[in-house]
């Protein structure tokens, strides 16, 4: 969340970024209660220090007559501050400004293309066609089983996952390879290397709150008997591993790279996609999380994308870098850039990697602080970002497909393929 005193001290903006991300919530209201409970934390005080004065004197009278209205005032004071918490978790982050302005997606802006779209010889087909064709994704009996937007991923397809996975661990667990992309794309910033965590998939409600997740709740899958709802990525329980600690200065930046299966209701997305993989309820997905001092924090981003870059250039996937609008972009994001790929099939580019820089709204939220070297205490700064999903296979089945309707697999990915070079039908 935003700090109270900013937003006093600048409710215009903050009116324009609730309106900016379509976010819903009265600025007006939310200090007008901010007001009245500071007014009325005031007043409890004061009664506190009247109780004291009068059981020092032994005024019985006194005593009883403050006790009585420091219970009316202290049953006022926490509706008036359950109003105010849930006012403050809706005010949604500022936004960076390079960050466009606009209503959706329309509004996003491309930063850079790499990659040269490939030229086939024959009309590209889509993955999902290309999966069922070499009997390595199987929808239907997935929606016989389970339902729709379920598959399953068998032989060849199963081992390009865990192939694009190590992959991807031998890249972030490098500092080799980090200080290499770093020095390409001119930062001087730390190489400390990803620590890999395999994190829970379920997570407390309330920590989904503080993380500023839990919204849109009809997009998450909630387990009522336990209490818990099922994560739609890893960042959802590697993002709270520091809740309530702090840190000192010198053991930043921390880099974790977590492997999960995801869960998304897709709610809204009715008719959307509907074939395939590239939009389901689950699927795993591989997601950076780091924690940094606030000075670090914008080139900690820049290291992620390219990161992940990096990830596309060794797999030769054509993508583009897109700025994110305010309309676009999730409540916490004070910055998002994604990178979407190139898919022959759709004949487009569709996203394939986010990264959401959160500054410090994160962290005050998870009570997540920095210990600097000269004593001071600091809320840390965090991102997130996907290092690779099932979208990523989408990219590679359709841009490696050949005529005969055989896969090549890419180059940087064959080691991890038990000596396969190709996938054919089994």
């Amino acid at each position: 969340m935003l700090d109270i005193k900013y937003i006093r001290e600048n409710p215009d903006l903050i009116k324009k970024t609730v309106a900016d991300k379509k976010s819903k919530v009265n600025i007006d209201r939310l200090l007008e209660v901010d007001e009245q409970r500071r007014k009325l934390r005031i007043e409890i005080e004061n009664l506190n220090q009247e109780k004291n004065i009068a059981a020092k004197d032994k005024d019985v009278e006194r005593g009883k007559l403050v006790k009585e209205n420091l219970v009316s005032l202290e049953e006022k004071f926490v509706v008036l501050d359950a109003e105010y918490t849930e006012l403050m978790y809706a005010v949604p982050n500022i936004s960076s400004p390079q960050t466009p302005v606009g209503f959706d997606e329309s509004a996003n802006t491309v930063i850079s293309k790499h990659g040269d779209v490939p030229d086939f010889s024959f009309k590209p087909k889509e993955h999902w066609q290309l999966g069922k064709e070499l009997g390595i994704i199987d929808t239907e009996t997935a929606a016989e089983v389970t339902g729709a937007r379920f598959a399953y991923l068998k032989g060849d397809m199963a081992l390009l996952e865990f192939a694009v996975i190590q992959l991807v661990l031998s890249i972030l667990t490098d500092e080799t390879v980090i200080a290499k992309v770093a020095k390409k794309v001119g930062l001087n910033i730390s190489t400390k290397p990803f620590v890999p965590v395999l994190p829970p998939v379920m997570i407390k409600p309330e920590v989904m709150q503080r993380m500023g997740r839990l919204e849109p709740k009809e997009e998450r899958y909630y387990i009522p008997s336990d209490d818990l709802y099922l994560v739609g990525s890893a960042e959802h329980t590697l993002g709270p591993i520091h809740m309530d600690q702090t840190i000192p200065e010198d053991e930043l930046p921390i880099r974790y790279i977590g492997f999960s299966t995801a869960f998304r209701r897709e709610a809204g997305s009715y008719g959307k996609d509907m074939k395939g993989i590239l939009r389901v309820h689950q699927f795993d997905k591989l997601e950076m999380e780091t924690y940094t001092t606030a000075e670090n924090g914008t080139d900690e981003q820049l290291l992620i994308v390219a990161l992940q870059e990096h990830i596309n250039q060794c797999l030769e996937l054509p993508y583009q870098v897109i700025e994110i609008s305010t309309g676009d972009m999730g409540a916490p994001d004070y910055r998002q850039i994604d990178i979407e790929t190139w898919l022959p099939g759709q004949d487009r580019y569709r996203e394939t990697h986010t990264s959401d820089y959160m500054t410090d709204f994160q962290s005050r939220r998870l009570s997540i602080k920095v210990k600097r070297k000269d004593g001071k205490t600091e809320l840390v700064y965090m991102n997130d970002a996907t290092a690779a999903a099932g979208r990523t296979l989408i990219a590679i089945l359709e841009n490696y497909q050949q005529e005969d309707g055989t896969i090549v697999i890419p180059e940087a990915l064959q080691p991890f393929m038990l000596g396969k070079k190709k996938i054919t039908k089994a």
